[in-house]
């Protein structure tokens, strides 16, 4: 268990954290990732901590009408009842005012009783202003300047909190994308006490990068956080612009977080081989490697599974990669396994919606946020040959879910279009959208559906991760190849690609491609040829599951980030890391 008093080999900030089903601190794939890491670095009994906010109204509770239209409300949850509240104080300055900051704790316990503490702060104090104690109330809400107040919070009153607790001996501040870079300017201030910001030497900024890593998961220019001067002088003060000035962080009068970042570490990772690539056309001025994302496998294999696999490879939770011998797994037991995990997932819908699904149909899944580069309403390109396969081909269901931000009316109306197709195709495919998508529910889908769908835009999907989920429980993919299943899809052995993996397709030809998959190679398999299809939900274990997991992903980041030199090259204690590991 860590001490207050040890070396610490990380600090993990992170906007959200997924901590557990009844924590609302999450809205999507990045705090999912960011649970799990900590999960697997528990695991790996290393000493690090996490750093989030606590968000005491959650990201928000879906409601969809039988149009599929979206509305919200708040996430009620009570935090004394899970967590831990911590008697440290912090406090950084805001608009010129003092913000008092305090914790509250989660401890993620690792398969060998390992703890990493998990700080979640909280500005809801009497002590405050109105207005600074909702800082903590909402994740991704509000406008441009509740926003930057919000990462001030996270970035300059997390590393104070943990002063406070006494976490003085800390090796790497990792931010989990760039809305924690403000972390970097609280280092820097503490570095230089006293000096003025025009007092800034290339030593501070040496300083400063060999404290921090980043890992950036947006593919993008437009969705990296981007703040006018103005705003940032108001919020943060003269000395702090100055500060981030001298880091050439601002440019054109405008703040991006990112460049914050990749200015303050020697250490930058895109999420997947792809995205590093596009990552480094994006910030050519800049180094940027490839760690690719996973999920904690002993998180996100379902019940039946972690059963098979303690019986036939007992060595899986402590050592991922030993679900390589998967392979060996009889494929009646595969089938059996999952026709389990299948009927538990039917179950609860029809429990939750009243409506029936076919376990011997079958059954497709898509559940991912709903931005428009994702496509949910993709399959429904050309409903009429969708009817067509699923009466001269077999049948098959589909089973959607996904929330779209409160402020993203695209994104809502592309729910309203797959709740359309729903109506359209009622007789001849039954589709079911459920609501509320959360960890819950991403649990049931991953491991009970027969297929798993993904149709994002190519280049968007940086990385992905409820495929990889999917692939621990046996379930394959038939997903467009950008992001992890650039390097996941082996044709007709882990799944099928949509499209070609070095084109752009047209959605036309992507569409086309779609339904052809469907008709000539998966339906026809799936009922057809069972053993065929269950030796592919093998193969989908062995190949993808044993690698694509946050075991080997944490492992990555202390042996190429955590121990790495400033200009990013392994450090002196290189393979004592990999031998620790």
């Amino acid at each position: 268990m860590t001490t207050n008093s040890e070396t610490l080999r990380a600090a993990y900030f992170s906007m959200e954290i997924a901590l557990d089903a009844g924590i609302p601190t999450y809205s999507g794939g990045l705090g999912i990732l960011a649970g799990d890491t900590l999960r697997s670095a528990a695991d790996m009994s290393l000493p690090v901590v996490g750093v989030t906010l606590l968000y005491r109204k959650g990201y928000f509770e879906q409601h969809l009408d039988a149009r599929g239209t979206q509305s919200e409300s708040p996430t009620l949850w009570h935090p004394e009842e899970l967590l831990e509240q911590k008697d440290a104080r912090a406090a950084i300055t805001i608009e010129g005012r003092r913000v008092e900051v305090r914790a509250w704790q989660y401890s993620v316990r690792g398969y060998g009783g390992h703890i990493v503490p998990v700080f979640l702060l909280d500005t809801a104090l009497p002590e405050n202003s109105a207005f600074d104690q909702t800082l903590t109330d909402n994740l991704y809400a509000g406008d441009s300047h509740y926003r930057l107040c919000q990462e001030a919070v996270l970035g300059m009153g997390g590393v104070a909190l943990l002063r406070k607790l006494g976490r003085y001996d800390i090796l790497n501040y990792h931010m989990n994308e760039g809305h924690a870079s403000l972390l970097a300017v609280a280092l820097l201030e503490e570095r230089m006490a006293e000096r003025r910001a025009e007092e800034v030497t290339k030593e501070d900024l040496d300083y400063l990068r060999s404290k921090c890593v980043f890992t950036t998961h947006t593919p993008v220019p437009a969705g990296h956080d981007q703040f006018p001067r103005d705003m940032v002088y108001g919020v943060l003060g003269e000395h702090r612009v100055r500060l981030l000035e001298k880091m050439d962080a601002i440019t054109d009068n405008v703040l991006n977080m990112t460049h914050v970042a990749l200015a303050a570490s020697r250490y930058v990772n895109g999420v997947a081989m792809q995205h590093g690539a596009v990552s480094r056309e994006m910030f050519p001025d800049y180094s940027v490697r490839a760690i690719t994302n996973g999920v904690h496998a002993g998180t996100w294999t379902s019940k039946p599974f972690q059963e098979l696999f303690d019986k036939h490879i007992p060595e899986w939770r402590r050592d991922n990669l030993y679900l390589r011998y998967a392979i060996g797994i009889p494929v009646n037991e595969i089938r059996e396994a999952h026709a389990r995990a299948k009927h538990e997932l039917i179950e609860n819908i029809f429990k939750t919606t009243g409506i029936m699904l076919d376990e011997s149909v079958m059954t497709i899944g898509f559940a991912r946020r709903a931005a428009l580069y994702k496509r949910l309403d993709f399959l429904f390109s050309n409903q009429e040959r969708l009817k067509w396969i699923a009466e001269h081909v077999g049948h098959f269901q589909v089973i959607f879910a996904g929330k779209a931000h409160p402020a993203d009316e695209p994104s809502k109306a592309m729910i309203r279009r797959v709740f359309k197709a729903i109506n359209a195709l009622k007789g001849t495919v039954r589709i079911v959208y459920l609501q509320n998508y959360a960890m819950r529910w991403g649990g049931l889908m991953t491991s009970g559906v027969d297929l798993w769908l993904n149709t994002p835009l190519k280049p968007y999907e940086a990385s992905g991760t409820s495929g990889m989920k999917a692939a621990l429980n046996g379930v394959p993919s038939l997903s467009v190849p950008d992001g992890w299943w650039h390097e996941g899809h082996v044709e007709g052995a882990t799944g099928w690609s949509i499209g070609h993996s070095e084109l752009h397709d047209s959605p036309a030809e992507e569409a086309a491609s779609l339904y052809d998959k469907l008709e000539h190679a998966i339906l026809p398999m799936f009922y057809g040829a069972k053993d065929a299809y269950a030796e592919v939900m093998r193969s989908t274990i062995a190949l993808n599951g044993s690698f694509f997991n946050t075991q080997r992903m944490v492992a990555q980041y202390v042996m190429n980030a955590y121990s790495s030199q400033p200009d990013g090259a392994p450090g002196e204690h290189f393979f004592e890391e990999v031998r620790q590991v």
